[in-house]
């Protein structure tokens, strides 16, 4: 039995295959509309959520399974203090596989050592959000055709946003990649993640606080928001969350081909003028994002 916890659970080669199966599903939807007959999926969220939560929903749907769960930790035993642990055995009798969305890091982990089925971490704190990264990684290689030799521009919230730090472990896996860290110096990317992952790895990469500046090199601008929820306090979220707004103005310094992702939701950071730009791509990454949670959902429960 696996668990998805992290993008680097899986292998290069298995990312491959799983997104291989992801375009076959994309290609081939009634071919895999039966596959999950019988399983059951639960959503254990005890934090708000649309696209990841309803995503995993659809891709089950899609498969033939049917879903339980819930939606916040007040609408679960974990408002009576029931712990994460004594959830997911509980859980484990009722359904074939769990995706499990919580505010505290390492939470999915602590349930898959004690779960009796495969666990998924659709996000714990500020730390890693695998599924994302995945639907990033998809989206990218279906509209580039391969990972590799790109220069890919990061910008927002660099220091808390999982997204990010799910995003950079995987693709440091890739050859050619380039980084550019655009962030004021409040957010930029955590230490661990320059030191244990970029320099040890030997990747290119730059910090700079200019949009404006570095727009021209890119070939990917993955666009994230300021986080309310992660800041200690209100003032310093409204000082920053409105550090960078991308806008039709500096879409024209970008190249022709340039492609925009966000993992949403999309606060100000992003223009609505900007959805009618070609280049603009993350409804496109979300809807991407059912056909890798359907392979991912396939693969753990070891029917393909």
């Amino acid at each position: 039995m696996r668990h998805l916890m992290s993008p680097l659970d899986f292998t290069r080669e298995e990312l491959e295959q799983l997104m291989d199966l992801a375009d076959d599903i994309k290609t081939h939807p009634s071919s895999y509309s039966e596959k999950c007959h019988g399983k059951k999926l639960a959503t254990c969220f005890y934090e708000p959520s649309t696209r990841t939560r309803l995503s995993f929903e659809a891709a089950m749907l899609n498969l033939g399974g049917s879903v339980l769960g819930f939606s916040s930790a007040d609408s679960s035993s974990a408002a009576k203090g029931e712990s994460v642990s004594d959830t997911i055995r509980v859980i484990s009798s009722y359904a074939d596989i769990c995706a499990m969305r919580h505010p505290k890091e390492g939470a999915p982990l602590v349930a898959s050592q004690r779960s009796l089925i495969p666990v998924i971490n659709a996000g714990d704190g500020g730390h890693q959000h695998p599924t994302q990264t995945l639907t990033d990684l998809f989206t990218i290689r279906s509209l580039r055709g391969e990972i590799k030799d790109l220069t890919i521009g990061l910008c927002g919230d660099l220091k808390f946003g999982r997204t990010v730090h799910s995003l950079i472990n995987a693709l440091v896996r890739y050859p050619g990649i380039k980084f550019v860290l655009i962030s004021p110096e409040e957010l930029r990317v955590p230490e661990y993640i320059r030191e244990d992952v970029l320099d040890k790895n030997g990747y290119e990469y730059k910090e700079v606080d200019s949009l404006d500046d570095v727009m021209g090199e890119l070939d990917i601008l993955y666009m994230t928001r300021v986080q309310r929820e992660r800041f200690f306090n209100e003032e310093d979220y409204i000082r920053l969350k409105d550090f960078f707004i991308l806008t039709p103005e500096k879409m024209r310094l970008a190249k022709k081909d340039m492609m925009v992702l966000h993992p949403l939701p999309r606060v100000n950071e992003i223009s609505v003028d900007v959805d009618d730009d070609p280049r603009a791509m993350y409804f496109t990454q979300a809807k991407y994002g059912v056909f890798i949670r359907m392979a991912l959902i396939l693969t753990l429960l070891e029917l393909v």
